[in-house]
């Protein structure tokens, strides 16, 4: 009786399933599964709909579909059965951070070398995702950065008070390679995978996972699952029936953790930042010390998290709330992206001025409509009609904002400016694994 291929679907589920399973099992015969053009569709579509820039070599998507997307996937799984793929060096891009000087360096990878990437991550993202602790959230299937912000306020409402805000010094540039592909290593047991694997991280240099490489989110979350485990211990082992004395967030490099206002839970403070940086010493990842520190709410103290700023507040009831709005540096970033369009577009038609705008608007509210944001929104919405104004007043060789000549109505139902900038109360997503365990 012939048996039916497995469906990726159904593979991804079992490898899950599998590594949930058994902790220490080791996987082999990953590497078949890569070259599938099944998976190798997949992967494209996924770069796809992500419609990135070309990478070194100046091939883009509409080259590729025009030549034949099945001969493009067709030559790169001869490559991978063969083994004559080789990784081209990513293409770098400077992208500005928070609308300041500083830059964060992009890699762009070439689209062949996405395709192979998310392969790759296609098969082995079931298996460490099986391995990765509940407070851990960025890059990860079904998490979101609501729910890390969501979870550091709720410990905020358990009087877990005192704040350990640590900042990692370029962490992403500094992965050591030989100690992820160990990492890597206890749960692959696959030489055709493991070959891949170190010619990509090879050819970004000597250390690091590039920022903007398909696979390097979870490089980077595998990279720091230990320190995970450490703090997951910690809230297990402080647990007194529901309540615990420590909690903490993760998303990518940006953590934190709280720990109990009670004074006999001091030696915790002090055991928890020790052991963090004994972890972090032993993966090279140098602590920002000038940026790290720690913070008491309960002394009107405030720390930034995923570009929101928490303190404590006292609520009608008299009770003390979580407090959290969109960092200044965040609104500033903003209006900086904004204020570029309407000087770069000054004497173009409102209308295309506003189809510029409202995609950047769009994306930063929907991003901080969580939590305490209304005052901030109503600043920006005011901020954004003034500019909209001027520009048309501009145009017509007039002063001033054109208050009698146009109602704020019109802007938003006649120009379509952008007008969405309603709170939504956070709810519950479902856990990442769930994918794979249904």
């Amino acid at each position: 009786m012939t048996r039916a291929p497995i469906s990726l679907q159904d593979l991804r589920r079992s490898l899950y399933v599998k590594a949930k399973a058994e902790p220490s099992w080791r996987f082999w015969g990953l590497h078949v599964h890569v070259c599938k053009m099944e998976t190798l569709r997949e992967a494209y579509q996924m770069a796809r709909s992500n419609n990135g820039a070309p990478g070194i070599d100046g091939v883009t998507f509409q080259a590729i579909e025009e030549g034949g997307v099945e001969v493009f996937l067709g030559q790169i799984r001869t490559e991978l059965v063969n083994n004559t793929y080789r990784p081209m060096p990513a293409r770098k891009k400077e992208i500005p951070k928070d609308g300041g000087k500083k830059v964060r360096i992009l890699s762009i990878p070439a689209i062949r070398d996405r395709v192979v990437q998310g392969a790759l991550k296609l098969i082995l993202e079931p298996i460490f995702e099986a391995d990765f602790q509940p407070g851990s959230y960025g890059y990860r299937p079904k998490r979101t950065a609501h729910e890390a912000v969501a979870r550091v306020a709720r410990a905020i409402v358990e009087e877990k008070t005192r704040i350990i805000d640590l900042d990692l010094t370029a962490y992403f540039d500094n992965v050591q390679h030989s100690l992820l592909l160990e990492k890597v290593a206890r749960r692959v047991q696959d030489d055709a995978v493991m070959h891949l694997l170190k010619m990509m991280l090879k050819a970004t240099g000597k250390k690091g996972v590039p920022q903007g490489g398909v696979i390097s989110p979870l490089f980077s979350n595998l990279y720091l699952n230990e320190v995970d485990r450490m703090l997951e211990k910690a809230v297990q082992v402080t647990r007194r029936g529901k309540s615990t004395k420590v909690q903490y967030a993760r998303f990518a490099d940006d953590m934190v953790i709280l720990i109990d206002a009670e004074r006999q839970s001091d030696w915790l403070v002090e055991a928890v930042n020790r052991r963090l940086r004994e972890e972090f010493a032993k993966l090279h990842v140098a602590i920002n010390e000038d940026k790290s520190r720690m913070v008491d709410l309960k002394k009107g103290e405030s720390f930034a998290f995923l570009g929101f700023q928490f303190r404590r507040i006292l609520s009608f009831q008299r009770k003390w709330r979580p407090y959290y709005a969109p960092k200044l540096k965040k609104r500033t970033a903003l209006f900086a992206t904004l204020r570029e369009i309407f000087q770069q577009y000054v004497s173009w038609p409102v209308e295309f001025v506003i189809a510029k705008i409202n995609p950047v608007l769009r994306g930063w509210v929907n991003y901080f409509r969580v939590g305490h944001s209304s005052s901030c929104f109503t600043m920006v919405k005011q901020w954004v009609e003034r500019k909209v104004r001027r520009h048309l007043m501009r145009a017509r060789g007039r002063q001033g904002f054109g208050w009698k000549r146009w109602s704020s109505t019109w802007f938003y139902e006649r120009l379509g400016l952008f007008n969405d900038y309603k709170l939504r109360r956070w709810t519950s997503a479902k856990v990442a694994s769930a994918q794979y365990a249904t």
